[in-house]
């Protein structure tokens, strides 16, 4: 009998340490090939770090883990290119300004390109679009995502999507590689408790089919492996916490980030505007034109390498 798709999952007092002291420390776990792993704690207290550091998104500070006997943190390329982020907010988000078609091409697209088999470009067209087309079939099956039921079908905009519909469509999107670890965070996020059984189910489909899932919660089902986080406490002398409206889930080393990120961006508007205001009309004009000639050039360039993507749906009455 062959042995499951998934991964196993192990780590031994695995452990990450950022700016404001230990985001998560002592982590221990032994999972088999196709386990529902839950990481279970409260917001702020190193989930979403965890889950990145498992993946191969992070690198650790003490201890090791092995994803598939891939030994982390010396082989966290070969990690990620075994384990597929689903929903993780601030990470992987939806493009709310596409369609669900749109949104699904793009995932087979950048799937195909960075995440594929060099071989796989170099077939016939034809070839490639039913390929894509069984591909994305098969995902929204296992994802339980079934286009027809929304309100205007495959054209639905991401934006109008439930939340429940919202992960559903992200596991797709992450199932299209085949990954044998699929990782999701903030799984009951904004979920009543009848969508947040269906999404249990969801994942224990996955499993079922050898699929190892982790997932980020606040509240494990009683069969799944479970990892616990807590709030580290604040070390000494440092800062009030920030208010309620401010946290930032995933652990203090994240929320560095975003904060750096934030200051820098307002900077970099406040210059824009002035730069901006004091532009020439006539500059600007001779802008607009070589932008609206770039844009053109570029449509041109690209509309044969999205075509076949585009007839492969139609073929399948998704487009």
């Amino acid at each position: 009998m062959d042995s499951p798709h998934g991964a196993a999952v192990k780590a031994e007092d695995f452990g990450l340490k950022g700016p404001r002291g230990w985001v998560f420390r002592g982590i221990g776990i032994d999972a088999e090939p196709g386990s529902l792993i839950a990481v279970e704690g409260p917001s702020g207290s190193g989930r979403t770090c965890l889950l990145l550091a498992l993946t191969g998104r992070m690198k650790p500070t003490e201890g090791h883990a092995e994803v598939a006997r891939h030994r982390l943190p010396k082989k966290m390329a070969a990690v990620r290119r075994i384990a597929a982020l689903g929903p993780v907010p601030g990470v992987n988000d939806l493009d709310p300004a596409l369609t669900v078609a749109e949104q699904l091409r793009e995932g087979a697209l950048l799937q195909r390109r960075y995440e594929g088999p060099v071989r796989a470009l170099l077939r016939p067209r034809g070839e490639r679009r039913t390929s894509t087309a069984a591909r994305i079939e098969t995902a929204l099956a296992a994802a339980g995502l079934d286009l027809a039921s929304l309100p205007k079908g495959p054209r639905t905009s991401v934006r109008d999507l439930e939340r429940l519909e919202s992960v559903r469509l992200s596991v797709a999107i992450a199932l299209l590689g085949s990954p044998r670890l699929l990782a999701l965070d903030d799984l009951d996020l904004k979920l009543s408790d009848a969508e947040r059984a269906e999404a249990w189910d969801l994942l224990r489909s996955l499993t079922a089919r050898g699929t190892t899932v982790l997932a980020v919660c606040s509240e494990a089902p009683a069969d799944a492996v479970v990892l616990r986080t807590v709030a580290a406490p604040a070390p000494a002398g440092a800062p009030a916490p920030r208010p309620p409206d401010s946290t930032i889930t995933g652990g203090a080393l994240e929320a560095d980030a975003k904060d750096t990120d934030a200051r820098d961006d307002t900077a970099d508007a406040t210059g824009a505007a002035a730069t901006t205001g004091s532009a020439d009309t006539k500059d600007a004009d001779t802008n607009d034109a070589d932008t609206n000639d770039a844009d053109t050039n570029d449509a041109d360039t690209n509309d044969a390498d999205t075509k076949g993507d585009e007839d492969a749906l139609a073929e399948t009455g998704r487009a």
